[in-house]
């Protein structure tokens, strides 16, 4: 099948681009390389890609571009079968600095996809979502009739460009999917993000820092699940037109997951505590009900057996991952 993935340089994007190659499927890549975190991270997961490529079945092609570039989406769309619409300006943090840009890539380029993809042949268009569509919870775990009402502009850009993929569905009768993934983490996750800080520091001797007194829940997935949820979306038809979550089967506050990750790597280290920032989300926790009665979707890693897979890949790429961490 001819597969575009657009963010296909990034975290979940890159290894939805891998796996597709590792089966044998013809992959363009759409990615601007956006500085958000340090790009030594894309070029790696690029490598990657290019090497299962060579080593395969598979195909693989990078274009370096945008998706507010309506030229290039158009073009692009128009010889794909299968749409992964992963680019997005990611950071809920930085999004309260500048919402417009969040607007302008996570709304605007949605609808370029969707635009372009209603005037072709394409057989479904899988828009990455977020848990951050809910914002406070009025109840948990979160299922896809909570209330959504996200509390940054990264939320709100994020419902708003799911919103557009349903309608589109039930307007044009274009298949699309929107996932609202709950906190993804795994091997060339951002190296700004919780897990990859407390693993760094307890591998440098250094004391994990929580943001706030830790008590905030997280639904932590791993990539691997995200990846399967996806997969199925090539052949499965049954979540056309819906919001799905994608969630693990955990639920973990961020205290219990810096000690359970100082036990593992640096028992000696005391936890140490920081200022909570505004934007984030108190609480996530993912009802996968739906997603399991639409796509046969079961989430296999817990959050231990996922941080051991982390830790151990963390490991072997030490060299030229770590220093990202440290200077994120």
């Amino acid at each position: 099948m001819r597969i575009l993935v657009t963010g296909g340089a990034g975290f979940i994007g890159g290894h939805l681009a891998e796996r597709f190659i590792a089966d044998g499927h013809d992959v363009t890549v759409l990615d601007n390389l956006e500085p958000f975190y340090d790009t030594r991270i894309k070029q790696q997961t690029i490598e990657v890609c290019r090497t299962y490529a060579d080593d395969g079945s598979g195909s693989y092609r990078f274009i370096e571009g945008d998706v507010r570039d309506v030229d290039i989406v158009t073009e692009l769309v128009s010889d794909a079968e299968y749409v992964y619409h992963q680019a997005a300006q990611a950071g809920v943090r930085q999004s309260v600095a500048d919402p417009r840009k969040y607007d302008e890539i996570n709304v605007e380029g949605t609808l370029n996809i969707l635009d372009a993809a209603r005037d072709t042949e394409t057989e479904r268009v899988v828009l990455a979502s977020s848990s951050s569509v809910y914002g406070r919870p009025e109840y948990l775990p979160y299922d896809e009739s909570h209330p959504t009402t996200p509390v940054s502009p990264y939320g709100a850009s994020k419902l708003a460009a799911e919103r557009y993929a349903c309608a589109y569905s039930e307007v044009y009768d274009l298949p699309a999917v929107a996932l609202r993934y709950f906190t993804v983490y795994g091997p060339r996750m951002r190296p700004n993000m919780a897990i990859s800080n407390f693993v760094s520091r307890c591998l440098n001797e250094q004391p994990p820092v929580v943001y706030g007194d830790g008590t905030q829940t997280r639904d932590f997935t791993f990539i691997d699940d995200i990846v399967e949820a996806n997969v199925t979306l090539l052949t499965e038809s049954a979540a056309d037109g819906e919001a799905v979550n994608i969630g693990s089967t955990d639920n973990i506050d961020i205290l219990t997951l810096a000690e359970e990750i100082r036990d593992q790597l640096a028992p000696e280290q005391e936890i140490t505590f920081s200022e909570r920032h505004d934007a984030d989300a108190e609480h996530t926790h993912a009802a996968v009900g739906k997603a399991r009665d639409l796509l046969g979707y079961e989430p296999t890693h817990t959050i231990r057996e996922g941080v051991e897979e982390f830790v151990e890949w963390y490991h072997e790429n030490r060299d030229w991952y770590e220093p990202l961490v440290l200077q994120s």
